[in-house]
């Protein structure tokens, strides 16, 4: 068999006939330069955010390749993670490896088969891009269109196999999105999915929400919001600032997009968007999200990356310090977690912590309406607050620690 950078080789055949001794013969012949999926080193006791990578946005790039771009999925064990989240993450693991085979056998095997067309288009799609050759061997026969195989083998009885050589080419799309749809959506439908979001379940006032389907199950739901008075790189996308006339009457912003973990990687994320910036009322949409910088759904949607913003310096400080506290920072855009940490903790210690925030964000932290916040002012504010209402503060302060991308649509007469 001639195998060259990038072919994706899909050997099949019946149980018993010899499918894992030929897969285990081309591993000995390709020696060190082999990844295996099975043989795979894991600590099943680390949260998986910490073993990929040389660095966390390394770790959230590699994660979020594969569709564990979940942020409770980053503190998760390996032990703690569904079948189908651990095959994903092994495959960040292959990538991490950088080898330039990757082995599997049984592959797909022990998923669904919705799951396992989804990750062979996935695993196709990453082993192309990256010049990795990719073997599998599998009794399943209906994974081709999804790997779209350049040299198909099938495996019989005996000496006898078959090998057939094809172009090589990335598969046009996963099998899986043929009959999705997308439907006016609703609040519940955004509840019915608000778990898998890293924040809580309330909403921003919403203009219109969208919700994705398939087959009568939800799967994606996306809701465009009125827009903030400010926002960092509006100014610089438009060219001038619109009056809060204006921002009523034609802006809106994505403030949720949510796609279940099962479909992740096929991009129905991007379609989710793509899809609704044509259909919803506004001609200026605007997105601010730390994960777009990772995950260019919304640039493949249409959406023009305008800038990143980092955060302020005393806001990391106070993130680092809340950690030292207990607090996870991954986690602290839930309210949930936050009071569950608080409700454990001396207030004093937390509250000499957050005055040390640059005063510019006082206004924010404590949801004022007033135009500027003293020291002294936001001081005797914190005293006053409930673990409630410090826990949103803290959701809050976790929303300024991120660096955030700022994308912008238009869709109005001269654009």
């Amino acid at each position: 068999m001639r195998l060259a950078e990038g072919d994706v080789v899909y050997i099949t055949g019946d149980s018993g006939s010899g499918k894992s001794i030929l897969l285990k013969a081309i591993e000995e012949d390709l020696g060190d330069e082999v990844a295996n999926l099975d043989d795979l080193e894991i600590d099943e006791d680390k949260p998986i955010i910490d073993t990929v990578g040389s660095c966390f946005s390394e770790a959230l790039s590699l994660l979020s390749r594969v569709g564990l771009n979940d942020a409770f999925l980053f503190l998760r064990r390996y032990k703690e993670l569904s079948d189908g989240q651990r095959y994903r993450y092994r495959i960040a693991r292959m990538i991490d490896e950088s080898r330039s085979f990757w082995l599997a056998d049984e592959f797909g095997s022990t998923l669904d088969r919705t799951t396992a067309r989804i990750v062979a288009y996935n695993i196709q799609k990453l082993s192309r891009r990256s010049g990795a050759t990719l073997i599998v061997a599998t009794t399943h026969t209906d994974l081709e269109d999804d790997l779209n195989p350049s040299i198909r083998v099938r495996k019989g009885w005996g000496e006898k196999i078959e090998v057939e050589y094809r172009g090589n080419v990335e598969a046009s799309g996963c099998t899986v999105v043929d009959d999705i749809k997308i439907r006016e959506g609703s609040r519940e439908d955004y509840k019915e999915l608000s778990q898998l979001h890293y924040r809580d379940e309330r909403l921003p006032v919403p203009r219109q929400i969208w919700a994705m389907e398939k087959g009568g199950e939800l799967i994606g739901v996306v809701v465009y919001s009125y827009p903030p008075v400010r926002a960092a790189g509006r100014r610089k996308a438009l060219g001038y600032a619109p009056d809060l006339d204006e921002l009523n009457r034609d802006w809106a912003i994505i403030s949720r997009a949510v796609v279940h973990p099962k479909y992740r990687t096929i991009g129905l994320g991007n379609r989710l968007i793509k899809e609704t910036l044509e259909l919803q009322k506004c001609p200026h949409v605007e997105l601010i999200a730390v994960m777009a910088q990772y995950n260019p759904f919304a640039e493949k949607a249409g959406m023009r990356l305008i800038q990143v913003t980092a955060p302020h310096s005393s806001v990391v400080q106070a993130i680092d310090s809340l950690r030292d506290m207990g607090f996870n920072p991954v986690l602290m855009g839930s309210v949930k977690h936050n009071l569950e940490i608080l409700n454990k903790l001396d207030r004093e210690p937390l509250n000499r912590i957050l005055l040390g925030v640059n005063t510019i964000y006082y206004k924010r932290l404590a949801r004022s309406s007033r135009p500027y916040l003293k020291k002294v002012e936001f001081k005797k504010w914190l005293n006053e607050q409930t673990n409630d209402s410090l826990a949103r503060t803290l959701a809050t302060l976790s929303i300024l620690s991120q660096s955030k991308a700022y994308l912008y649509w238009c869709g109005g007469e001269g654009c």
